[in-house]
Order: structure tokens, then C-alpha cells, then sequence
């Protein structure tokens, strides 16, 4: 056990890592864009590039990670960020929209590595505190949601042209990821080409929980990055300064990442379509936060709300997901979840800059109605669904 939690831990400074990166990114990816842009309505086209790498990596990141172990994968995952940040820096310096893009693309494909830290934590665990394993590893992001936007405070402007700095400084949380994940012990057996696959994908996907897990992760996360992308966009047009801006992105990193020292306490309490319905429930009250007004006290309040939502449907997910596949599926299973919900956030990340800069903010809120309203019919016909079959409500 003493193993398992040393794991944990420094997964969950990985992902402090990963976070702080990521932050950033959603901080200035859109402000950047809105800058070089040929057209405002292009203003988050880097933030659906660095999606749609995520989206196109995930799935052969997957099996990548299979056939040389977890640690060689995400250490060689995180290293390509460098590369990334490399680009992005160059194509502000350049002023190149195009270039900016292909940065984000390459740090998109390294961010798709990072996912799998709560993969690696969960499948090294045992079945009671894998709940807990995942939770604590997503706990990391706290910390991550306060130091980003922190740093991009500072070095926003320390070089010219505004911005590259600010992706230069990147460099610094991409290497101490890379230093933590060497010292873990990580399950590291590949996988040889005659070992056992399991039942095919098409199986494992037409199980219940397995569709409820990938709908409800895919949809949670595509609406939190549907209304996170276009907040800075938004509350620059109200006018609220970019330090305000970066307060409530960081604010709503923690918000995902705070109820992780607990969410999987919840889970282990309440059962997991209970906690997954709850997030959705705060979901519709950060919509109508948002629909209140646009100070920035109402920003930060419906970010906040939207960030809590978003993890209780993230954890309860991925854990639902735990319990669909056997150990040789694991591949399989992970990356066609990672996929979906890649493939939501590359959607939502483009059509919230052509929505919150053709059609405005409230518009952008009730466009994310229906889609919680989705999550919710899954989860009840889910609860229904396992009551007829064993009388019980546990998930």
C-alpha cells in the first residue's frame, strides 16, 4: 500500500504539472488567437488545435503506453510539450495565427499523455481505493489551477510581443513532470503482440455503464470547455481586465480540482450516478449564474460551480469506466473514452469562439442546456436500468 499511495502522490504532482500548463493555456490560447487572427471569429481556432491533438493522440497514446509500459509513455508524452511550447512561443514572436496553431496542436498531443495519469493511478490500485487513487491524482490539478495563471500573471508581458513569455515559461512545469515520473514506480511490462486483447471494442461499448461513462464524461467535459474557452473572450468584450480574466480561470481550475480530496469519499458513500447527477444539477446552476449578469463576481461564481460539476461527472466516469473492462481491455476501453471526449472538446472549443463572438454570452450558456439535460436522461435510465436488473441503486 505504502507503494500505491507513493505512486498517487507523485501522479498527483504530475498532474499539478499538467494543470498549471493547461491553465495557462486556456488563459492566453484564446487571447493569443484573438490577437493574430485573420478573423475575429477564428479567436479560439489554437484552443480546437490543441484539442483536436488531443483528440488524435489519444487513442495511439493508448496503445503506445501498452506496448512500452506507462512510465516511458508519459515521460516521452510530456517531453513533446516542449516542442510545443517552442513553436507557440515562435509563432508569437513571429506573429504567425498559423503557426500558434500548429503549437497548439503538438501540445495537444502531449496533454493526451497527461490524461492517463489517473488511468495509471486507478490500474495500480486496488478495486476499494481506486475511487480515492483517482480522485487524489485529479486533487493534483489544485495546486496546477493556482500556480498557472499565477505565472502567466507575471510573465504575460515579460518579453515582447505579449504572450511569449508567458508560453516560454511552460518549459519550467513540462521539466518538473518529467523529473517526477522518473522517480515513480510505475508499472512498466509491455505488452507482446500475442498476448490476449479481450473482447472486441464494440462488446465493452455496448454495456450500459459503458455508454452512461463515455457519454456523460464526453458531455460534462465538452460543456465546461464549451463555457471555459469563451470566458476570457467574453469578459474582455465586458471589459474586465486580463488579471480578472486569469482570477476566474484559476478559480475554475481549482473548482475541478478541490472536491477531488472528497469526491471519491462521496462516491464510496452515495454511489456514483448519484455523485454524476449532482454534477450535472451544479451545472445548471452555474448556467443560470452566468445568465445573472456579467460582473465579475457572477464570472467567477458560475466558473466556480461550473469547475465543482465538472469533476463530480469526471470522476464518477472514470471510475464507472473501471468497471467495464478487464485488465487486457484496458487499452481499448481508455482510449475510445479519451477519444469521445477529445472529439467534444475539439466541437466545443471551435463553435464557442463563433458563438461568443457572433451571438454573445448568454447565448453561449443556453446552447449547453440541452446537453446536461442529455447526461441526466442517461444517468436516471442507468439508475432505472440497474434497479430492474438487482433491485439496488448502487452503481
Amino acid at each position: 500500500m505504502n507503494s500505491i499511495r507513493r505512486n498517487v502522490a507523485l501522479l498527483a504532482a504530475c498532474q499539478a504539472m499538467l494543470l498549471a500548463v493547461n491553465s495557462t493555456l486556456i488563459a492566453i490560447n484564446g487571447l493569443a488567437g484573438l490577437a493574430l487572427a485573420p478573423a475575429v471569429s477564428l479567436a479560439t481556432l489554437p484552443v480546437t488545435f490543441w484539442v483536436v491533438g488531443g483528440a488524435i493522440t489519444t487513442a495511439p497514446a493508448s496503445f503506445y503506453m501498452r506496448r512500452v509500459g506507462r512510465k516511458r509513455g508519459l515521460i516521452r508524452g510530456a517531453a513533446a510539450g516542449i516542442l510545443g511550447v517552442l513553436i507557440c512561443a515562435g509563432a508569437v514572436y513571429l506573429q504567425n495565427f498559423w503557426l500558434l496553431c500548429a503549437g497548439t496542436l503538438v501540445m495537444g498531443g502531449s496533454n493526451a499523455f497527461g490524461q492517463y495519469y489517473r488511468f495509471a493511478a486507478a490500474d495500480a490500485s486496488s478495486a476499494d481505493f481506486r475511487p480515492m487513487a483517482i480522485s487524489l491524482v485529479l486533487a493534483g490539478g489544485l495546486v496546477g489551477g493556482i500556480l498557472g495563471p499565477a505565472a502567466s500573471r507575471i510573465t504575460v508581458d515579460l518579453f515582447a510581443p505579449r504572450f511569449m513569455g508567458a508560453y516560454l515559461a511552460l518549459i519550467a512545469f513540462i521539466l518538473v513532470a518529467i523529473a517526477l515520473l522518473r522517480s515513480a514506480r510505475l508499472p512498466d511490462i509491455p505488452v507482446s503482440a500475442d498476448a490476449p486483447s479481450g473482447r472486441p471494442l464494440s462488446v465493452i461499448a455496448a454495456q450500459p455503464k459503458f455508454i452512461v461513462a463515455v457519454l456523460c464524461g464526453a458531455i460534462g467535459y465538452g460543456v465546461m470547455n464549451f463555457l471555459m474557452t469563451s470566458t476570457p473572450i467574453a469578459m474582455g468584450v465586458c471589459g474586465h481586465p486580463y488579471g480578472d480574466a486569469a482570477f476566474v480561470i484559476s478559480s475554475h481550475v481549482i473548482g475541478m480540482f478541490a472536491p477531488s480530496f472528497f469526491t471519491g469519499a462521496l462516491i464510496r458513500r452515495f454511489g456514483t450516478l448519484a455523485v454524476m447527477f449532482t454534477g450535472a444539477v451544479l451545472n445548471l446552476g452555474a448556467i443560470a449564474v452566468a445568465l445573472s449578469g456579467v460582473a465579475v463576481s457572477q464570472f467567477w461564481a458560475s466558473l466556480v460551480l461550473l469547475g465543482i460539476g465538472w469533476n463530480f461527472l469526471y470522476i464518477g466516469g472514470t471510475t464507472l469506466l473501471t468497471l467495464t473492462y478487464r485488465p487486457e481491455e484496458r487499452a481499448k476501453a481508455q482510449g475510445a473514452n479519451e477519444v469521445a471526449i477529445f472529439v467534444m472538446m475539439a466541437v466545443s472549443s471551435f463553435s464557442s469562439g463563433l458563438v461568443v463572438t457572433s451571438a454573445g454570452w448568454d447565448r453561449i450558456n443556453l446552447f449547453a442546456l440541452p446537453f446536461i439535460g442529455v447526461a441526466m436522461a442517461a444517468l436516471a435510465w442507468l439508475g432505472w436500468h440497474g434497479r430492474r436488473r438487482t433491485g439496488s441503486l448502487a452503481a
